[in-house]
């Protein structure tokens, strides 16, 4: 059984930026959450699999909050894992 990973780019407002991420953490096929200004610098990477537990989720909350006060505009680059590649080869 492989499972198949892809990479996905979003574009979000600062305003927009802490409930996308809040969005995106309880999706569930998310692995990697990594947030990025309008010239590519990497501000925060938030493994989801840790952000998930609630005593660790809170503090990274604050620290999106905080960047998005820095910029106007975001890139979220998200690491997803496909879980319809699994099933494909489960049916006959």
């Amino acid at each position: 059984m492989s499972i198949d990973q892809f990479v996905e780019e979003i574009q979000v407002l600062g305003r927009d930026l802490v409930d996308k991420v809040k969005a995106l953490v309880h999706e569930g096929n998310v692995n990697r959450i990594i947030i990025k200004d309008e010239k590519g610098n990497t501000f925060v990477e938030i493994p989801v699999t840790v952000a998930t537990v609630g005593a660790i989720f809170a503090p990274v909350l604050a620290a999106v909050g905080a960047l998005s006060a820095l910029a106007a505009k975001f890139k979220i680059v998200i690491e997803r894992v496909n879980p319809a590649a699994g099933d494909e080869q489960k049916q006959p």
